[in-house]
């Protein structure tokens, strides 16, 4: 199926049997991404008197109780619920399920003190002259396929400075997505930089993060068509799955 999209004036084929899946799924066994220590997927079958929810087991159907932290142990998009008492809800701040997406790779810039950071100075060089989009995806360098089952826990892995997430926000990107555990750094005693900077004032009615996502190598560079689809469930943050489709001016 092949659909055309008006893109600033230019009309854009987009043929959408050829997607790019970037999640990294919930799985229920040890090889599956962590971070900040959360627990691990678990599930089991709901078990009544003469009922059991395995057919393995002899039940007649699968009928099983799942355990996921969704900012642990998967691709997720969360909202500003996240950091706020009120806990808004993810799927009723994403309003925006389809748009245009930069996709940059970058490799984030080693500090004095250890710490692998993105920085505002290289988004800048790395975006110059590009006219924002509603969605922006960060690649990070080296791109090894063992993210989409590395155990990040106490490793403090790569993250944004409050300055590049500001400067995201400042440029008028809605939707940040990124390859990272978290835009934040592992351990910062609650300041949350990143987090606070890209959701400033009204930018918390309508702006969303997606965390732990995995963009594969062959996919290069430059302009996409995206489809993020999110669970309806009320939370702040809900298991997502980002589809990239190339474009075709």
């Amino acid at each position: 199926m092949e659909i055309k999209v008006d893109w600033g004036g230019k009309l854009c084929r987009i043929n959408l049997e050829r997607g790019v899946d970037l999640s990294i799924p919930f799985i229920v066994e040890f090889q599956q991404v962590n971070c900040f220590f959360a627990p691990f997927t678990a599930d089991q079958p709901v078990k009544a008197e003469t009922f059991t929810g395995s057919v393995a087991s002899g039940g007649s159907v699968n009928f099983y109780n799942h355990f996921l932290n969704f900012h642990g142990g998967g691709t997720h998009t969360e909202c500003y619920g996240h950091i706020s008492e009120a806990r808004e809800s993810v799927n009723r701040v994403l309003r925006e399920y389809l748009g245009m997406a930069i996709l940059i790779s970058v490799y984030p810039t080693l500090r004095p003190d250890g710490d692998r950071v993105i920085e505002e100075t290289t988004l800048r060089v790395l975006l110059q002259g590009q006219q924002p989009t509603p969605f922006l995806v960060l690649r990070t360098l080296p791109n090894e396929t063992a993210k989409q089952q590395r155990h990040y826990s106490g490793t403090n892995p790569p993250y944004l400075s409050g300055e590049a997430a500001k400067w995201i926000a400042s440029m008028g990107f809605r939707h940040l997505l990124v390859d990272l555990p978290s835009v934040d750094r592992e351990s910062d005693g609650g300041k949350l930089a990143a987090h606070r900077a890209f959701w400033s004032e009204r930018r918390k009615e309508e702006c969303t993060i997606t965390e732990l996502i995995y963009v594969p190598e062959g996919v290069r560079d430059g302009h996409y068509f995206i489809n993020l689809q999110l669970a309806p469930i009320h939370s702040d943050a809900a298991p997502s799955r980002p589809v990239l489709f190339e474009v075709e001016v």
